[in-house]
């Protein structure tokens, strides 16, 4: 067992190194976040000198229930107790619930489940199961998209830092601006396999999508019986103030993948869920597409109660809510620094702060680390500062934020106007 109580953090950094990601190592140094992470509960994460942080950042959109819920936690150790992993061979009933439990909460007709360990396994699934379904092979995705770095969700992802180093990618994808009509109207055909978008882009850089443009893109795929697929890895359980974001505009896909949260921050799981339909690919290949620890009773234990402390809880509102409280505030912020904020922008606890150059966002991050809090930019837009906190935060904690990051805002301020003198 690792011994948290006679850390060295040197040796710890130095294995880091040796061992893990020296690059890596020298963006967090720079960050001012290479020290070990020791505890967590709620929104705090403590190090191993004992300083307290606000998580802002949520581990990249997993902890949507905060660090260590007691809930989940206890549904977890239940289950170590009883089973861990199954045999695969019997019925594992955790995975059943979960999977009644995910058609009961998901929109419209989503009713099967297939289960996996993370969000681009979600995405491979989807986009096989959508070949499956209707025998084509050309996937429209938008500009800006991230939907994971395997093979076939980087073919689907828009950003050629992360794409040119693998081409060449899987053939038949295409790429139209996120949120115009007209371009998925003229995009979407009588070849084409299938439509995946995500409801709020997250690594895109925190952009929702417009109001009828989800339901342009499900009006395009019935016309020509494509496909629609919705990533909601990051905007789904609660995150965006509804429990998935597509209930914004009322509209349900034949496939939403999910991950991050859905294993309410203490176990990985990722899922696919889809429409009978689209589940009759399974009915002469059962085992067509499998995980091997896909569907696990740890995971779908701790998955199964993330989804009744999301509705017992009414996370979904809390985070309507105090997403409206952080909004309003940080909107008068970018009035205070209009040299450094372009704009703000988000859903729910889904917001990005844009800021006029990625020089100033990691200035920005060094500092709110230096004041305690979490925060980082979006993978694909490095200008852009995404705050997605624990759905249970209170406005005490949004205040508290807010004011550290008008601190922040201020010293970088400074720094800026020294470099420019």
């Amino acid at each position: 067992m690792f011994d948290y109580d006679n850390l060295d953090v040197s040796e710890l950094r130095r294995k880091f190194k040796a061992h893990v990601n020296e690059g890596l190592f020298s963006l967090i140094a720079f960050m001012g976040l290479d020290e070990a992470e020791v505890e967590a509960s709620g929104w705090i994460v403590r190090d191993a000198k004992g300083r307290e942080f606000i998580d802002c950042l949520g581990g990249y959109g997993v902890f949507n229930f905060g660090h260590s819920h007691p809930k989940i936690v206890s549904a977890v150790e239940a289950q170590l107790k009883r089973q861990p992993l199954s045999s695969k061979l019997l019925i594992s009933p955790p995975m059943v619930a979960l999977a009644e439990k995910l058609a009961e909460i998901t929109p419209g007709s989503l009713e099967k489940c297939f289960f996996c360990n993370s969000g681009t396994e979600a995405v491979e699934a989807a986009l096989k199961l959508a070949r499956l379904s209707n025998g084509r092979k050309r996937i429209i995705f938008a500009s800006r998209a991230f939907h994971g770095k395997t093979l076939g969700s980087l073919s689907a992802s828009d950003r050629d830092r992360h794409r040119a180093p693998f081409d060449p990618l899987l053939g038949k994808f295409e790429v139209v601006p996120f949120g115009d009509e007209d371009a998925m109207r003229a995009a979407v055909d009588g070849e084409t396999c299938a439509v995946i978008l995500e409801p709020v882009q997250g690594e895109g850089g925190i952009f929702p999508a417009p109001d009828g443009y989800l339901a342009c893109a499900r009006e395009a795929c019935d016309e020509y019986g494509a496909m629609l697929i919705f990533d909601e890895v990051q905007s789904g359980m609660g995150r965006t103030g509804t429990n998935f974001a597509c209930e914004y505009d009322g509209v349900s896909p034949d496939l939403m993948c999910l991950a991050k949260a859905l294993g309410g921050g203490v176990m990985p799981i990722g899922a696919v869920i889809g429409t009978p339909e689209v589940w009759k690919a399974f009915e002469e290949n059962p085992l067509i597409h499998t995980s091997t620890f896909g569907g696990n009773p740890l995971a779908c234990a701790a998955a199964l109660a993330a989804c009744e402390v999301l509705v017992d809880e009414r996370l979904a509102e809390n985070a309507r809510m105090r997403g409206a409280e952080f909004l309003a505030g940080l909107e008068k912020l970018k009035r205070e620094f209009p040299t450094l904020v372009r704009d703000v922008r988000g859903r729910g606890l889904m917001i990005g702060i844009d800021l006029k150059s990625s020089d100033i966002a990691e200035l920005f991050i060094a500092m709110m680390v230096e004041l305690g809090v979490f925060v980082a930019f979006a993978l694909n837009k490095p200008d852009i500062i995404r705050i997605e906190p624990p759905l249970t935060i209170t406005t005490e904690v949004v205040d508290e934020v807010l004011a550290r990051i008008k601190t922040a805002l201020g010293h970088v301020a400074e720094v800026m106007k020294q470099l420019e003198e």
